[in-house]
């Protein structure tokens, strides 16, 4: 058995992250502390993100009202699937109490840097390339007009180096004339590592489609946010990239038993977690075999991170709620 509590937590982006989605200021998310019986601490986070189908950050505090204290292992194992970003978060608790489970960030050559959205990439640009080691960038579209995006990509690849590997993301923000105009654009530039979600989910059979008629690779990301949707679209003849964000996917266990059972081209992804979730998601991430392609964790950036005693602030200032 394990004595358990919550706290809610709001974490400001230092610049709104602007997406296909909208406009993102603060990250909101619970931080979940497990205790054995023993006096080992285990920490989880629920970090939602409900316009990937995700538990809403509301639904998921009252799940944590409504759960036993102490929590068995079976309740932590029978979380229900509707809830898949508190699922994340108790097995990652769970997980933390094992000292052998222990994860470790990464050289920052293995991540893929988030740049700031549209124009407002070049102001910072010279400072990012010279500051980062990485050679895997990643620029939100489907934010402006296709016009505008054209434009600002040309004058964006002629500022970066040959060398460098760009990810297109679209957040199911495109239409198909549109997506082959940028999967052309993208064949021809030679740069672009892949486009991420060009359609939305419900237009899977024409990303299909895309992906056979170009060279430039397709990610799936909203069709694929939890566990269910990996291995139906698996199951449908889907053979590219899919781009999952551990923090809502699901069953870590799941997770896990799914890339073992298929052959997936996995590509880790951040929801802009904090640092407890971040090293449960790197830990997944490193025990995964097949690791060639740099990690969607380049998102440091996005937040003050000069305070190592948040966490322990939050507790001591912080009630259950």
């Amino acid at each position: 058995m394990y004595f358990w509590q919550f706290r809610v937590y709001q974490r400001p982006l230092l610049h709104p992250l602007q997406t296909h989605h909208g406009l993102w200021q603060i990250r909101e998310g619970i931080i979940i502390r497990l205790e054995a019986e023993d006096g080992r601490i285990g920490w989880g986070e629920i970090a939602p993100l409900p316009e990937f189908g995700s538990e809403t950050l509301s639904a998921a505090i009252l799940f944590c009202q409504s759960l036993e204290n102490p929590l068995s292992i079976n309740s932590i194992f029978s979380i229900p699937e509707q809830f898949p970003a508190c699922q994340f978060a108790f097995e990652s608790a769970l997980e933390d109490l094992s000292i052998e489970n222990k994860s470790r960030e990464l050289e920052p050559r293995n991540y893929s840097y988030l740049l700031p959205t549209g124009a407002a990439v070049f102001p910072c640009l010279d400072d990012i390339l010279a500051t980062n080691q990485t050679n895997t960038y990643k620029w939100k579209i489907a934010v402006n007009s296709l016009p505008q995006e054209l434009k600002l990509f040309e004058k964006l690849i002629t500022r970066l180096p040959r060398n460098i590997k760009l990810r297109l993301d679209a957040n199911g923000g495109l239409s198909i004339a549109d997506s082959k105009i940028w999967l052309k654009i993208a064949d021809e530039s030679k740069i672009i590592e892949f486009i991420e979600q060009p359609l939305p989910p419900s237009q899977w059979l024409e990303m299909l489609q895309l992906s056979q008629d170009f060279t430039t690779g397709i990610a799936l990301d909203e069709s694929v946010a939890n566990l269910r949707q990996i291995e139906e679209c698996y199951q449908r003849g889907w053979r590219g990239i899919f781009v999952i964000k551990p923090a809502i996917t699901g069953s870590i266990q799941g997770l896990r038993n799914l890339w073992k059972k298929y052959p997936l081209d996995l590509v880790f992804s951040s929801v802009l977690e904090t640092n407890i979730g971040r090293k449960s998601a790197l830990r997944l991430a490193q025990e995964y075999p097949k690791k060639e392609r740099a990690l969607g964790f380049g998102v440091q950036q996005w937040f003050n991170n000069s305070d190592p005693d948040w966490l322990e602030k939050l507790w001591t200032t912080s009630a259950n709620n």
